[in-house]
């Protein structure tokens, strides 16, 4: 009997005006951990939907031999039924229900057509005793963070009697703490025999539990690496994910810091649901001209809340303080206020708030500036597709087009779009929340290749980022927030990590 529970032969996927997988082979063995790395749009996640039936067979071409058996799997539930469980980058939770009925939802616990609750709840309880975690299963999945969600999906998915576990960038929305704990399970999983395909961008978590690791670029796999030869190392690669040697991985800048444009005084936000509890409590900062700002912290530490509330009260309610832009005072109570003022904010869930999924890129790139591509208030659209196409030159977009939907475009990509929009509303000052999360190394520097152009033609920027050596490797300056208040100001220079980690802890 073969070594390799699942092998993918000559797999090749084409979309209109785009080959997404190349003649892509894939090898995984019974019982390890395989981590599937590239560049956003090298063909990662198009691999694993072939594999799910997600893109049924007769969708692509090429063979797909699991168990020793030929797969030829029509839609989800049946490489389910097969032991193949997929989780993707966004939970596919129902927020207000349990969490037992999160973990059997479409596999019901039933005794003659009608749910057995308390079978429910009981073997809900024995899988979360398996992940670890612990909470009650009937507790709601929106009183749980985003950690814990991810054991949920866990969870589910051994409730399937899972073989083989895909995660398609489980940790990129985690804190460091859960991360280890999603990578000890994967660890654990693996002792039981389960094999896993982690899909990543963080190359450190890669390196720390992967056996064998397979590069691809643009649609083409380029080398299958053996973990336990004990040669393998970063900048290898990265250097097979972008055909090149990044040999900083954040470009050099001087920095040419002016006078303050942004100062705020005093800011206090409270929770929108919870009525007295405070998420942002006398917040004061200030953010001079061509600098970079970091905002580090934790999630919940009140970063987001800060941003979003700055920016038109996008969150929260009773917002008391004040904001004084070069030096006056602003009202920024709406959006539209706070872009008339040059403020923009890039948000950290691009796919909810960034885009309009459905539409165009061109639609999107102008949706924030409609004013510039139009004349007497009708969208003139030659000149919205002139300006689409050269944000799409300038920021290299991969793409078929100005006319493809955003939705079928990869997260960095994406991201990209999302910062051309609020670039294209020319701003004075940048606020970006998370802008690298979920994307790759390549793409990573292209967006801190971007960040340098505006602070250097005068703009100012706040990075907020749970990567702290983003934070280090990017900004000026670093505020360090922990429940909802400023516990540090550091100069980036001479701060460390340890030190930031000191104020947010």
């Amino acid at each position: 009997m073969s070594d390799f529970i699942l092998s993918m032969c000559g797999i090749t996927k084409t979309f209109p005006g785009v080959k997404a997988l190349d003649n892509v082979s894939l090898d995984v063995r019974q019982g390890e951990i395989h981590a599937l790395v590239g560049e956003n749009g090298a063909g990662k996640s198009t691999l694993m939907k072939v594999l799910s039936g997600i893109y049924p067979h007769g969708d692509y071409s090429g063979e797909i031999t699991y168990q020793g058996n030929e797969c030829r799997f029509r839609e989800i539930s049946d490489s389910e039924k097969a032991g193949i469980v997929i989780i993707h980058q966004e939970l596919a939770l129902i927020p207000y229900l349990s969490i037992a009925e999160n973990i059997f939802l479409g596999n019901e616990q039933q005794r003659g057509g009608v749910i057995d609750w308390l079978l429910t709840y009981s073997k809900a309880q024995e899988l979360l005793d398996m992940v670890g975690l612990d909470e009650s299963p009937g507790a709601r999945v929106t009183d749980i963070g985003v950690g814990k969600q991810q054991l949920v999906e866990i969870a589910k998915a051994l409730s399937k009697k899972v073989q083989l576990l895909i995660l398609d960038e489980p940790t990129a929305t985690l804190n460091e703490q859960d991360s280890e704990k999603l990578l000890k399970l994967l660890l654990e999983f693996k002792k039981q025999g389960i094999s896993s395909i982690l899909i990543s961008h963080k190359l450190n978590e890669v390196e720390q539990v992967a056996d064998s690791i397979t590069i691809l670029r643009d649609g083409a796999a380029i080398e299958t690496l053996d973990c336990r030869s004990g040669e393998i190392n970063e900048e290898h690669i990265i250097r097979g994910m972008v055909g090149r040697d990044l040999t900083h991985r954040f470009p050099e800048r001087d920095a040419h810091i002016g006078e303050v444009v942004l100062e705020i005084r005093d800011w206090t936000v409270n929770h929108p649901l919870h009525e007295g509890r405070k998420v942002v409590e006398d917040v004061n900062m200030t953010l001079r001209k061509g600098e970079v700002l970091g905002i580090a912290g934790l999630m919940g530490s009140g970063r987001t809340e800060l941003a979003m509330s700055v920016f038109g009260r996008s969150y929260g309610v009773h917002a008391a303080g004040k904001v004084f832009i070069n030096g006056e005072e602003a009202d920024v109570s709406t959006v539209s206020k706070a872009i008339g003022h040059g403020v923009a904010y890039v948000t950290e869930d691009r796919k909810t708030y960034g885009l309009l999924l459905d539409q165009t890129i061109k639609e999107n790139i102008t949706l924030a500036n409609l004013e510039e591509v139009a004349s007497r208030h009708v969208i003139d659209q030659n000149q919205e597709v002139l300006c689409s196409s050269s944000f799409v030159d300038q920021f290299n977009i991969k793409c078929s087009g100005i006319l493809q939907k955003a939705l079928n475009l990869s997260g960095g990509n994406q991201q990209k779009v999302v910062l051309s929009k609020w670039l294209f509303a020319d701003p004075d000052i940048l606020i970006l929340d998370e802008p690298t999360r979920g994307i790759d190394v390549g793409a990573k520097y292209e967006i801190y290749t971007i960040i340098n152009q505006l602070v250097e033609e005068g703009k100012a920027v706040i990075v907020i980022s749970s990567e702290l050596p983003e934070i280090l490797g990017l900004c000026d300056r670093i505020y360090v927030m922990s429940e909802g208040r400023i516990t540090g100001e550091l100069n980036a220079a001479e701060a460390s990590q340890e030190e930031i980690m000191r104020h947010i802890l």
